[in-house]
């Protein structure tokens, strides 16, 4: 990939860059050695994230603003993605593992005819090339992957490769590109966030989840106010979501978020292999259960055997004392 780009979108969420997209810049720097690297800003509102693309790793930004790529519209951004490979034709695109570049970077390795490496979580890199890791079989294994040819498409997974340190001696050349003209079906009025805290469950370095041994949506509130004590992110499995306890968009699974925390503390999560399939590559792994023989124990780092609503809320209150000397 010697004197190529390698281009990467950059997403924007509530009117801040997703970490995610600073870990592409990480990951699109360690397999193009030698080539440039440009980040890919699209609204009007994006010009504010320039310096930390510039820290981050961008040597070039490339900025379209039309207003209908404000929001995170899949059709504006695939057509304007599209517009801009077309023109630059770069080596590679890298994007974060998100809703959003689940739903365009397919579109554009259709668009282009080329492959897409999906939900990587690793590089290695060695004297014949980049291989990109990503799990298979529910996490079970990792697979290895490589471009052989053509341009290569690959999906970061957040927290898995770690951003470069900013460095604040770093500037991008900044490039206004036009987004063409786009031609969206729908049109997003408004945006509804659904969420037990303000930190992003995908991208969170804590998160405190809840299963049916919570036993109702009340039993949520000493999760809650555990996860205010570290700033973690409140997730659930299937089980607590499908008996009401909670919203779907906190469910973490096979069928919800995958997430790979630092910590993630299980409280009444029994373990069944779809709710492991979502969380088990998390750094250390809490368990807090009654039941000495659930599943959740066996890939758990530490276990607390013993009722939540006792466990939870004397950890919150040892935590607390801790963080405050």
């Amino acid at each position: 990939m010697e004197n190529k780009l390698i281009l990467v979108p950059a997403e924007v969420r509530s009117g801040q860059l997703r970490r995610v997209s600073l870990e592409a810049l990480a990951a699109a720097g360690r397999i193009g050695e030698g080539c440039r690297i440009g980040a890919v800003l699209l609204g009007r509102e994006a010009e504010k994230h320039i310096e930390a693309l510039a820290q981050g790793g961008a040597d070039v930004i490339y900025w379209a603003d039309a207003p209908e790529l404000d929001s995170p519209h899949a059709d504006a951004w695939y057509q304007a993605l599209a517009g801009i490979i077309r023109d630059l034709q770069p080596a590679a695109v890298l994007m974060g593992h998100t809703a959003l570049g689940k739903d365009v970077m397919p579109r554009l390795a259709v668009r282009f005819g080329c492959g897409l490496i999906a939900d990587c979580v690793g590089l290695e890199k060695d004297a014949e090339g980049i291989r990109f890791v990503r799990p298979i079989y529910a996490g079970k294994a990792f697979e290895k992957r490589t471009a052989v040819h053509g341009m290569l498409l690959a999906t970061i997974r957040p927290n898995n490769i770690a951003p470069n340190e900013p460095d604040s001696s770093r500037q991008a050349e900044v490039v206004r590109v036009a987004a063409g003209p786009l031609h969206v079906r729908t049109v997003i009025r408004d945006i509804v966030r659904k969420s037990a805290s303000g930190v992003d469950l995908s991208e969170a370095k804590i998160i405190v989840s809840g299963g049916r041994g919570v036993k109702s949506a009340e039993g949520f509130r000493p999760l809650q106010e555990l996860a205010d004590v570290l700033g973690a992110a409140v997730g659930a499995s299937r089980g607590a979501c499908d008996a009401g306890y909670c919203d779907y968009s906190l469910q973490i699974g096979q069928t919800g978020k995958i997430v790979t925390p630092d910590l993630y503390i299980a409280c009444g999560i029994s373990g069944a292999i779809q709710h492991l399939a979502g969380m088990s590559n998390s750094r250390v792994i809490v368990a807090i259960n009654k039941d000495p023989e659930a599943p959740i124990f066996q890939v758990a780092d530490y276990g607390i055997v013993g009722d939540l609503f006792e466990a939870v809320p004397r950890l919150t209150k040892q935590l607390k004392a801790m963080l405050e000397q």
